[in-house]
C-alpha cells in the first residue's frame, strides 16, 4: 500500500502486529523516535532508570506471560549496560526482542559507535542488524520468529538514519506467528519406551523427577499416574518447585535445596526418571544426589553430556507428557504395576519432614529469617506470584515456602547474578496487573538497582517487596567463615531500606520482630499501592550453606 511515513513508525507498526502491548525501555537519541511511536499506537511504555533494568523487566514479563518480552535501549553505553541481563535471559531460555538503536550508518564518526554483534552473541543471544530500509519488516519478523521458535533473546539493531528515512511504500505485514510450525508433541521411540519399562520392572525404589519441561508440557497428572503405577516417589528440579507439594509421596527438590528426608530418599533410589529436566550439575549435585540410581532422561532435546557431566544412562527424545503417557500405556499393556516404596510408613516419614530449626542466637531488633519466611508463607495467599533471585537469602525462600503452584514461582538464578530479581518482579507485576506479586530479595541485591523503586511509584506498579536485610553479602560472609577467613569486607551494616523506599514515595515499614506480617499485609491490601518491607534478619547461615561451607550434615 502507498505510505509516506518514517521508518521508526513502520518499525513500530510491525512490533504491534507481532502482539507487542508493553515495552520496557530507557530512551536515548537512537531509540527515542521509535519509543514515542510505540506509545502513539497504544503500547504501554514503562521507562526504566537503568538499561539493565529495562531488559530485566522485559524478561520478567516474558516469564509471567509466556509471550515475547520487548525492551529498548539506545546505542553505545546504553547497549553495553544490558549484557548481564541478556546473558540471564539466554541461560534461562527467555524469549525477548530488544530493539537497540544504533549510530547512523552514513556518518564517518560517532562517539558511541561500536560493533554491537559480538557482545550480543557472547551472551548467547541472537543478533540481527537492519542494513537497509527494505529489510525492516523482514528483520522484525525474523527477530520475533527466532525469539518464539528458539526461546532466546534477540537483539534487533536499527541504525538511526534508517529509522528516520521516509517510506513511500510499505507492504502488508505478515507476523511471525503465521510462519511458526504448529506445536506438536514429539512422540517417543517405542523400543526405548519398552527399555524404560524394563528398568521400572527391575527397580525397587524409583523416583519420577519433573523439571520445567514437564511443567510447560502439562505433564503433572501423567507424572503422578506414572509414580503411582511404578511405586515411585515424586521429585522436582528447582525450576518445577511446588509441582508435587500436594502429593503424599512428593519429596521435593533434588539438589542443594532438598530437605533432609528428601535427600535420604534420593540417596536410596535405584532409578530416577527425569521428565522434562536437563539433569543438570545442580539437580544431581555433580552426580552425588542419587549415586546408586540408574537414570533416564525424557526430554525434547536430551543431552548425554551437560555441564561437564553424564546426564543419564538412557535418553528418550520426546515431549514430557507424551513420553510419560507412552510409559503408562506400555506398562498397562504388559500388566506392570508396582507398589515400590509407596508405603504408609514412607508417607508418614515424608509428612514428618521438618524444616531447618537449628537454634541460633538472634540479635536484638532482628528476626530469624527462617521464622520470618514461615510466617510470610502463612500470610501471603497461595494465588500470589513469588519472585526471588540469587544470593544467600534465596535459600530461605526456596526452602521455607510450601504448597504453592509451581507456576507461581519465578526463580531468577540462571546466571548466578544477584541484583536481577527486583527488575524481574516489576516485569511480572506489570504482566499480572493485579497486585498479587511478592518479591523476596536480599539487601545487597536490591541496592544494585534500588533506583527502580522510582519506576514502581511513577508507573503505579502494584508490587509488594520484602527485603531480607542482613547488612551484608551473606554468601561471601559464610564462604569466608567456612574458609576460616575474616568476613569483615563483606559486611556493611544495616541500611535503612524502609527510609530509602519512603524517599521514593512508597509505603514502607521496618520489620524487627515476628508477628507483624498479618497486620502489615492487611494494611497493604487496603492501600492498593506498592509497598516495601525492610525485614531485618539475623546473621544465620542457611542449611544449604552450612552443608556447603561448614561441612554440616
Amino acid at each position: 500500500m502507498m505510505k509516506d511515513i518514517p521508518g521508526y513508525r513502520v518499525l513500530a507498526d510491525a512490533f504491534k502486529a507481532e502482539g507487542t502491548e508493553v515495552v520496557f525501555g530507557l530512551m536515548g537519541d537512537a531509540n527515542a523516535h521509535w519509543t514515542i511511536a510505540m506509545k502513539d499506537i497504544g503500547a504501554t511504555v514503562i521507562h526504566a532508570r537503568h538499561e539493565h533494568s529495562a531488559c530485566g523487566m522485559a524478561d520478567g514479563y516474558a516469564r509471567a506471560t509466556g509471550r515475547v518480552g520487548v525492551a529498548t535501549v539506545t546505542c553505545g553505553p546504553g547497549y553495553t549496560q544490558i549484557m548481564t541481563s541478556l546473558a540471564i535471559s539466554a541461560r534461562g531460555r527467555i524469549p525477548l526482542v530488544v530493539m537497540v538503536g544504533d549510530t547512523a550508518s552514513n556518518v564517518a564518526f560517532h562517539l558511541q559507535q561500536m560493533d554491537q554483534a559480538p557482545l550480543a552473541l557472547a551472551t548467547g543471544a541472537r543478533f540481527i542488524r537492519v542494513k537497509h530500509p527494505d529489510r525492516i519488516l523482514g528483520d522484525v519478523r525474523e527477530a520475533f520468529y527466532t525469539a518464539r521458535h528458539e526461546n532466546v533473546p534477540v537483539v534487533l539493531s536499527v541504525p538511526i538514519d534508517i529509522q528516520k528515512q521516509a517510506f513511500p511504500w510499505v507492504a502488508d505485514y505478515e507476523p511471525s506467528t503465521a510462519l511458526l510450525p504448529k506445536q506438536q508433541r514429539l512422540q517417543p521411540d517405542p523400543e526405548l519406551i519398552r527399555e524404560v519399562v524394563d528398568m521400572i520392572e527391575a527397580a525397587e525404589r524409583p523416583i519420577v523427577l519433573a523439571g520445567r519441561g514437564a511443567l510447560k508440557s502439562g505433564a503433572k497428572a501423567s507424572c503422578v499416574a506414572l509414580a503411582k503405577q511404578s511405586g515411585a516417589m515424586l521429585g522436582t528440579t528447582l525450576l518445577a518447585k511446588g509441582l508435587f507439594d500436594d502429593d503424599p509421596f512428593g519429596i521435593g527438590i533434588s539438589g542443594a535445596y532438598a530437605t533432609n528426608v528428601g535427600r535420604s530418599f534420593y540417596a536410596e533410589s535405584d532409578l530416577v526418571i527425569g521428565v522434562g529436566a536437563s539433569m543438570s550439575f545442580f539437580t544431581s549435585e555433580a552426580g552425588y544426589m542419587y549415586p546408586n540410581a540408574r537414570v533416564v532422561q525424557i526430554d525434547q532435546a536430551p543431552n548425554g553430556l551437560y555441564q561437564g557431566l553424564k546426564t543419564a544412562d538412557l535418553h528418550v527424545q520426546a515431549d514430557a507428557r507424551a513420553g510419560v503417557d507412552a510409559l503408562l500405556a506400555e506398562m498397562q499393556r504388559r500388566g506392570v504395576s508396582k507398589s515400590g516404596w509407596r508405603s504408609n510408613e514412607n508417607a508418614a516419614r515424608i509428612a514428618s519432614d521438618s524444616l531447618d530449626r537449628k537454634p541460633f542466637p538472634v540479635a536484638p531488633n532482628t528476626v530469624d529469617p527462617r521464622e520470618a519466611l514461615l510466617e510470610l508463607d502463612k500470610v501471603i495467599p497461595q494465588d500470589w506470584d513469588i519472585v526471588c533471585g540469587s544470593g544467600h537469602s534465596f535459600h530461605f525462600v526456596t526452602s521455607h515456602l510450601r504448597g504453592r503452584a509451581a507456576e507461581r514461582y519465578h526463580v531468577v538464578s540462571d546466571f548466578g547474578a544477584i541484583g536481577q530479581a527486583l527488575t524481574t518482579a516489576i516485569g511480572v507485576a506489570a504482566a499480572r496487573n493485579d497486585g498479587k506479586v511478592l518479591l523476596l530479595q536480599g539487601d545487597g541485591s536490591l541496592l544494585m538497582h534500588i533506583q527502580e523503586l522510582e519506576v514502581i511509584k511513577r508507573q503505579k506498579i502494584r508490587l509488594l517487596i520484602g527485603a531480607l536485610n542482613d547488612g551484608a553479602y551473606g554468601s561471601e560472609v559464610h564462604m569466608l567463615r567456612g574458609q576460616k577467613m575474616d568476613p569483615a569486607e563483606a559486611i556493611f551494616g544495616l541500611t535503612d531500606l524502609a527510609a530509602i523506599a519512603a524517599g521514593f514515595g512508597l509505603r514502607s515499614s521496618s520489620v524487627t520482630k515476628l508477628g507483624q506480617f498479618d497486620r502489615l499485609f492487611s494494611e497493604h491490601q487496603k492501600s492498593g499501592e506498592a509497598e516495601f518491607w525492610d525485614i531485618r534478619i539475623a546473621d544465620i547461615a542457611s542449611a544449604q550453606y552450612r552443608r556447603l561451607f561448614y561441612g554440616e550434615h
